[in-house]
Parts: structure tokens; C-alpha cells; sequence
């Protein structure tokens, strides 16, 4: 670093920024990438959510439990459990991930690789981790479908 202000740094490289967002490339060991492009990303992103919403929807009419509740609007997902708080799930189209805030992690930004949605830092799925969560929180077993 040269000691510049990094918005003077970030000015003078000469970076075609759409260029770069429309494909992205994710890895999660040595050798192994995923790729996906901009419109790809829109489908999988969306299929996903259809999915968790019908899953969570289906899930809500066999509980009896104050509060429950799933909305979706614009790509954002929220899952009300009542007590055991809100989550929220969304698109994140600048990055080409799906964020998730929940109330027992936090938040969270998955990526797309190797046909999941994946939380690098642990290595998780946003299944999974629903799955587990959730379960936790209702008390009882479910298992989160993958939409792939």
C-alpha cells in the first residue's frame, strides 16, 4: 500500500466492475470452483427460496404455534417462529449470494458451490443449518429440502 486514501486507490484501478460481477467464481478447496452468471444466479437464488417458502409454508399449517408465520416479497424471505425469534432470507444480487439473519447465528452469506448454497467460513449449508436451527427452536425434527 502506497499510503494513498483507498478511495483514491480503488479510482486509479482500472476495473470493468459489470464485467466482474457477471460471472463470479467461487472455491471452496485448492482446485475446486464453481462459477455461476448473472442470470444463473437469479434462478437458482429464486428456486431456492420458492422452495424453503412452500417447505416452511407446508410446515406452518401442521403447527399450532403462536406467532409462526412466512412472508416472501422481492426476494426476501421472512420466517416468524414466535418466540424463538425471526429469520430473515434474502437475494443478494451485487454478490451472487444469499444472506441469512438469524436469530441464533446471525447473519450469514452464502455462496453458490458445487450445487449448494454454502456458508464458506464453516463449510455449512443454508439447509443444513436451517434444519438444524429450526429444529431446535420448534422442538422438533425437520429436515429442510435442498432445491437441488
Amino acid at each position: 500500500w502506497d499510503g494513498r486514501p483507498l478511495a483514491g486507490l480503488l479510482d486509479s484501478l482500472d476495473v470493468d466492475v459489470d464485467r466482474r460481477l457477471s460471472t463470479a467464481h467461487f472455491s471452496t478447496a485448492p482446485g475446486v470452483e464453481s462459477k455461476i452468471s448473472e442470470s444463473e444466479y437469479h434462478k437458482l437464488a429464486d428456486e431456492t427460496l420458492d422452495v424453503l417458502v412452500t417447505f416452511f409454508e407446508d410446515l406452518g399449517d401442521e403447527l399450532d404455534l403462536d406467532g409462526y408465520d412466512v412472508s416472501y416479497s422481492n426476494g426476501v424471505v421472512t420466517l416468524k417462529l414466535g418466540e424463538p425469534g425471526t429469520y430473515v432470507i434474502n437475494k443478494q444480487p451485487p454478490n451472487l449470494q444469499i444472506w441469512l439473519s438469524s436469530p441464533v447465528s446471525g447473519p450469514k452469506r452464502f455462496d453458490f458451490v458445487d450445487g449448494d448454497w454454502i456458508y464458506k467460513r464453516e463449510n455449512e449449508s443454508l439447509q443444513s443449518l436451517l434444519t438444524s436451527e429450526v429444529s431446535k427452536a420448534l422442538n422438533r425434527k425437520i429436515s429442510v429440502p435442498s432445491s437441488h
